[in-house]
């Protein structure tokens, strides 16, 4: 049975595009997809390219409406934009014309809080990144490691009970990954949002999530789920010496190439 006091839920969630041209036919992107996100929970979707991880996030944003189904938060069905999630991408989305602080403090401007109050949290967030010192600058001024911190922080500076994170760390080296994915863990510990994780990496999804969602080929249905069960705080930089770790990477890796191979 779903649980009632579940932050997120999908119902027999069904998602089909339609292509351009009155002959085309309807794609089917998500089937009968079904699962709830608990408050304070990390779960990464994992699956193959193409499977509708990131059509989850959008629906549970509500950029987009299911062709059947129901997309829930907190039990109210999400019907048209939901401004109570906050939605991280691949790209930073900085606007250009704003220093670094007054970029972090947008969105509670957007939330009309008080100018010293907003400030003082955009401050807050920028020292956690150890970007202290950075505040007046401009998004040109800064490394593309930088520019993600900053769009992090101002999501989660938002201080939203829900967090969509679409491959944040995907246009980034090897190393400035896991530097961000440890800092994105000690944020994430302050104050526990339920975040909604979408990665290609199965290494990254076992060091962050506290559950992992596999995903088969289009159209998308969710294959099998693995709870991660290891300890927090977590040390991602040497995760992969952990007994556990191999389990799971094991198991998931053979659940996409699976679905892979089936194509």
């Amino acid at each position: 049975m779903a649980d009632q006091a579940a932050a997120v839920r999908l119902e027999a969630v069904y998602k089909a595009f339609v292509p351009r041209g009155r002959s085309a036919q309807p794609l089917l992107a998500l089937e009968d997809v079904s699962f709830d996100a608990r408050p304070g929970e990390f779960i990464s979707l994992v699956g193959p390219s193409g499977c509708g991880k990131s059509t989850v996030l959008n629906l549970l944003a509500g950029l987009t409406q299911p062709s059947a189904g129901r997309v829930l938060h907190h039990g109210r069905p999400v019907t048209g934009v939901n401004t109570e999630v906050g939605y991280i991408t691949q790209d930073d989305n900085l606007l250009p014309w704003r220093s670094m602080l007054r970029n972090v403090e947008y969105g509670l401007e957007l939330r009309r809080v008080p100018k010293a109050e907003r400030r003082r949290r955009a401050r807050e967030f920028i020292e956690l990144v150890g970007l202290k010192g950075f505040e007046d600058h401009y998004p040109h001024e800064l490394s593309g490691g930088m520019r993600k911190r900053a769009g992090i922080v101002r999501t989660l500076a938002y201080d939203s009970d829900v967090v969509l994170m679409d491959e944040p760390f995907g246009p980034l080296d090897a190393q400035t990954r896991v530097i961000l994915q440890d800092e994105l863990l000690k944020l994430w510990e302050l104050r526990r949002p339920t975040v909604l994780f979408v990665t290609h990496d199965l290494v990254e999804a076992i060091a962050l999530s506290d559950r992992i969602i596999t995903f088969t080929c289009r159209p998308g249905r969710v294959k099998r789920e693995y709870e991660v069960r290891l300890p927090r705080p977590r040390d991602v930089f040497h995760i992969h010496e952990v007994p556990r770790f191999r389990e799971l990477y094991d198991a998931l890796w053979d659940d996409i190439r699976m679905e892979i191979a089936a194509t």
